[in-house]
C-alpha cells in the first residue's frame, strides 16, 4: 500500500508526534509510506525522532504537504489520489480527500460544531482512532461514532539500575487557552517545596522549543534555591537514564483546571507515566484523563485529587521502602500492558 500521514504539530515532537511517527515506522516495513511535511527538513526530523524519541524513519519518505494551507483544495484532491490510505492526526479538523482516509484523535475536541459540514465529512472517513478510553469516549460523544482505541507505543528498557532518591516528571512546556502552564510544573514545585525533605530531589525534564525559552525562565527563578532539576531537551539515552534513576513519577495535567468544560486540558493518556513505571518508578499521578488508565490506585502507583494527597502518598512512598519496593514492582508488571510490539501488530490489524 502507499500509505501518507500527516501531523500538524510534527515540529514540536512531542507525545503525539511519538504516536504518529511510529505508525509511520512500523507500517514502512511492508508498505511505502511518506509523511505530509516541507522535504527540506526531512534529515533534521529523522536525526531528532531518533536522538529524541528512539524512532527510526529510515525507510519514511517527506513529501510536499497537501495539508498545507498554501495548498488549494483542488490540488490536495488530486494529489490526495496517489495514496491507498491517508493516516491524519486531527486538530478537531476533517479534511477532504478523494482516497481511503483514517482519523486519529489525540485529545477531545468539545470546540467544534457537529453540524452538517461536520457529518458529511466524517461520514467520508473509513475509521477513527483513539489514543485512549478517555478521548474515545468524548469523541464518540462528540461525533456519534464508534471509534477504536489504539494505546500509544510505549517503549520500555532495562534501565533498572542503582535507585535514586529522586521524583521526576517529564513534559513538555506550554500554556493553555487561558495562559495557565498546560503540564503544571509549577504547581508540582510549589508541592515538592512542601514535603520539606533534604534527601530527595526532583528533576523535571522538559520539552520546550526555542521560542519558549524566555518564558520557560519563569519554573526556573521558582526552583532557585531547592533541590530542583530542570532538564530541556535531552537525547533519548539522558532520559531513560533519569527514569532508571528515580524511585517516584509524578504527573498532574488538568490540576485546577474545568474538566467538564476543557477535557482536554486533563493527560489524553500518559507515555511518560508507563516509560517510568517500566523502568521501577512508583506514579503518584492525578485522578484524571487517561492516568487512570494507566495507574491501579494503591496497587501499581498512586491517584490523587488535591495537593494534599500528592503529598501524603508520595510521603508514605518515602518513609515505608516496603511499600515502595511491593508497587515498583507492580508498576513495572502493570507497564507491561502498553508495551512490546503490541503498537505495530495493532495498528497493522487496523490499516489491513
Amino acid at each position: 500500500m502507499v500509505i501518507g500521514i500527516f501531523d500538524p504539530y510534527l515540529d514540536s515532537l512531542s507525545g503525539g508526534e511519538k504516536y504518529m511517527l511510529s505508525i509511520a515506522s512500523c507500517l514502512s516495513d511492508q508498505n511505502k509510506v511518506s509523511i505530509f511535511w516541507d522535504p527540506q527538513f526531512e534529515a533534521e526530523i529523522k536525526r531528532k525522532a531518533k536522538d529524541k524519541l528512539g524512532i527510526d524513519l529510515e525507510k519514511v519518505k517527506f513529501t510536499k504537504n497537501i495539508f498545507s494551507r498554501e495548498i488549494s483544495t483542488p490540488s490536495r484532491l488530486l494529489d490526495s489520489k496517489k495514496f491507498d490510505l491517508i493516516i491524519f492526526l486531527s486538530d478537531g479538523s476533517i479534511p477532504s480527500v478523494t482516497t481511503k482516509l483514517m482519523v486519529h484523535f489525540q485529545f477531545p475536541v468539545e470546540w467544534v460544531k457537529y453540524d452538517l459540514k461536520s457529518k458529511f465529512k466524517l461520514s467520508r472517513v473509513s475509521k477513527i482512532i483513539c489514543n485512549s478510553e478517555f478521548t474515545k469516549s468524548f469523541i464518540d460523544k462528540k461525533f456519534k461514532v464508534n471509534s477504536k482505541v489504539l494505546y500509544p507505543p510505549c517503549n520500555i528498557k532495562n534501565t533498572q539500575g542503582k535507585k535514586e532518591n529522586m521524583i521526576l516528571h517529564v513534559g513538555r512546556f506550554g500554556t493553555n487557552l487561558e495562559g495557565k502552564n498546560f503540564k503544571k510544573q509549577d504547581i508540582m514545585i510549589d508541592a515538592f517545596k512542601k514535603l520539606k525533605t533534604d534527601k530527595w530531589r526532583f528533576v523535571i525534564i522538559i520539552g520546550v522549543m526555542d521560542k519558549q525559552l524566555d518564558d520557560l525562565q519563569s519554573l526556573k527563578t521558582k526552583a532557585e534555591g531547592y533541590p530542583i532539576e530542570i532538564i530541556e531537551n535531552p537525547d533519548n539515552r539522558t532520559l531513560w537514564n533519569y527514569y532508571g534513576k528515580a524511585k517516584i513519577y509524578w504527573h498532574a495535567s488538568g490540576f485546577g483546571e474545568d474538566l467538564e468544560k476543557h477535557p482536554e486540558y486533563a493527560e489524553h493518556f500518559g507515555i511518560s507515566t508507563v516509560e517510568a513505571m517500566g523502568a521501577g518508578a512508583v506514579p503518584v499521578v492525578i485522578n484524571a484523563g487517561g492516568q487512570k488508565e494507566i495507574v491501579e490506585n494503591g496497587k501499581s502507583g498512586f491517584l490523587w485529587n488535591t495537593i494534599d494527597e500528592l503529598s501524603e502518598r508520595t510521603s508514605s512512598l518515602i518513609k515505608d521502602q516496603s511499600l515502595w519496593t511491593k508497587m515498583s514492582n507492580e508498576a513495572i508488571e502493570r507497564s507491561k500492558k502498553f508495551t512490546g510490539d503490541r503498537f505495530c501488530k495493532e495498528i497493522e490489524e487496523i490499516v489491513r
